[in-house]
């Protein structure tokens, strides 16, 4: 079967493209993905052991829930929780960027205005993060009699598609919102240097072929299809 018949692969592929500049190493540029490289990607792990900073247990339970379902290991390779995916949003929380430091929170708030004109909320990721998780238990429970992370996996996966559809109101936080915040993390975890927690043992480049911090390979921008010969290297100089 052609890699453009691999529906998840293809997914990756077009993740990786629009990842933020800074998330992929400045921009550097890609070597196309080969059949031999997602061969050569190797099977799913563990996670490093790590007790999250900002979530408490329920609240980790349905980070840890849902990431697996947004991108799941499969014969190709490790998913979001095999890379350490739900670290990374941990400690994505405890940054700048957790807190709204990095926007403009001021107001006035138009939550009802077109998507055009940007983010419109008064909360921050990390709010975003504690209200969202909370409503969507308490909407689970209401409705099914269990919080998200005790549903069976086809019940998870329908709430979540619900969610991204719009299709679930919220009283705190519009649902459509706060499963875009959760994606956009969890797409960011899987391909940003493993130094922010995410991407462990480079599951993620692997992936897709992505030599990550090497110094020089150049000589390789332009051979598609043919497999890289050297694993990928992070900022640290860790090898995979």
């Amino acid at each position: 079967m052609s890699q453009d018949k691999e529906p998840r692969r293809r997914f990756l592929r077009q993740v990786l493209a629009i990842v933020p500049a800074a998330t992929t190493l400045g921009g550097a540029t890609t070597v196309a993905v080969s059949q031999q490289a997602i061969a050569d990607s190797g099977s799913p792990g563990k996670p490093r052991a790590y007790t999250p900073t900002y979530f408490n247990a329920a609240e980790w339970a349905f980070i840890n829930a849902a990431v697996d379902h947004l991108i799941p290991s499969d014969q190709y390779g490790a998913g979001a929780l095999e890379t350490g995916v739900p670290e990374f949003i941990d400690r994505q929380m405890e940054t700048p960027y957790g807190a709204g430091k990095l926007w403009y929170m001021q107001g006035p708030f138009h939550p009802d205005s077109v998507p055009e004109l940007g983010y419109q909320l008064s909360l921050v990721p990390r709010d975003i993060y504690r209200q969202g998780i909370a409503a969507c238990n308490d909407w689970c429970s209401k409705n099914h009699g269990k919080v998200f992370a005790e549903l069976d996996k086809a019940k998870q996966l329908e709430v979540l598609k619900m969610m991204e559809g719009g299709k679930i109101a919220f009283e705190t936080v519009p649902a459509k919102t706060f499963f875009s915040f959760m994606l956009g993390n969890t797409k960011e975890g899987y391909f940003a240097d493993p130094m922010y927690g995410g991407n462990q043992k480079m599951g993620g480049w692997k992936m897709v072929g992505f030599p990550g911090a090497r110094a020089d390979y150049a000589d390789w921008v332009d051979q598609y299809n043919v497999k890289y010969p050297y694993g990928p290297v992070s900022i640290l100089g860790e090898k995979g």
